[in-house]
C-alpha cells in the first residue's frame, strides 16, 4: 500500500505537474513497477524527483523526463521502437507497455545484463536488449534489419553535437526524442520525419542529461 501511494504521488506531484496529461502515458507509468528497475541500494529513491545512479556514470531518467519523453513520442500499438541507452530497462518497459516492439542499445555490458534481468523479472515482452555502441559504423542500419525504419526512437542520453543518422533511421511519420547541447544548456527536441527528405524539429523543454558514451562533439575552437 505504501508503494502504491508513493507511485500515485509520483504521478500526480511530478509527472502530471509537468504537463504530462496523456492518460495512456500516466496509466503505463502506473503499471510499470519503477521500483523493480532501481538498484537495491537506491530503492528509497524509486519514486523521487531525481535521476537514480546506475553506476559507471549512468543514471535513470527522472519520472518527469520519462513522462515527457513518452508523451512526445505518441507511441501506438504495433510501433517499432528503438531506444539508445537502455540503462535499467525502465523506459524500455514503458515503451513496450504502450504497445511498441522495442530494440534497445546499451553500450555497458553490465547494465545490459541487469536490464535484461529486470525486464524478465517484470515479465515485459517484446523488448530486445542489445549490448552495442550506437555510434559504431553501420550500427543503426544493422538494427533496421532490412525494414523501412523505426516509428519511434528515444535517445536517453544527451548529444553534444546532433547526429543526423538518428533521424535517417525513422520511417516517414516516425518520431525521435533527443536532448542536444552541452552543460549547462541542453534542449529536449522532437524530430518528426515528414517525408523521405523532410523533417520537422520542435523544441520541447530545457534539461540536462549525461551525454551518451562516444557521442560526437563539436570541433574545438582555435584561434
Amino acid at each position: 500500500m505504501q508503494i502504491e501511494l508513493a507511485r500515485e504521488q509520483m504521478i500526480h506531484q511530478q509527472v502530471r505537474a509537468w504537463d504530462v496529461l496523456d492518460e495512456r502515458v500516466l496509466q503505463t507509468m502506473r503499471r510499470v513497477p519503477r521500483e523493480r528497475f532501481v538498484p537495491t541500494e537506491f530503492s528509497d529513491l524509486a519514486f523521487a524527483d531525481v535521476e537514480v545512479p546506475l553506476g559507471d556514470g549512468q543514471q535513470m531518467l527522472s519520472p518527469q523526463i520519462v513522462g515527457r519523453l513518452l508523451q512526445a513520442l505518441t507511441v501506438a500499438a504495433g510501433d517499432r521502437a528503438l531506444e539508445i541507452g537502455t540503462g535499467s530497462g525502465y523506459v524500455s518497459a514503458c515503451l513496450a507497455g504502450l504497445g511498441a516492439s522495442v530494440r534497445t542499445l546499451e553500450i555497458n555490458s553490465r547494465l545490459a545484463v541487469a536490464a535484461r534481468a529486470n525486464l524478465e523479472r517484470c515479465q515485459v515482452a517484446h523488448v530486445d536488449v542489445i549490448n552495442a555502441d550506437a555510434f559504431a559504423d553501420g550500427a543503426l542500419n544493422d538494427l533496421r534489419d532490412g525494414a523501412q525504419g523505426f516509428d519511434v526512437i528515444a535517445v536517453t542520453g544527451s548529444l553534444p553535437l546532433y547526429d543526423p543518422r538518428f533521424q535517417q533511421a525513422l520511417k516517414p511519420g516516425g518520431r525521435l526524442f533527443v536532448v542536444i547541447g552541452i552543460r549547462p544548456i541542453m534542449q529536449a527536441r522532437l524530430i518528426t520525419r515528414v517525408s523521405d527528405n523532410e523533417w520537422r524539429d520542435e523544441s520541447l523543454f530545457e534539461t540536462v542529461l549525461p551525454e551518451l558514451h562516444n557521442a560526437p562533439h563539436p570541433p574545438a575552437f582555435t584561434f
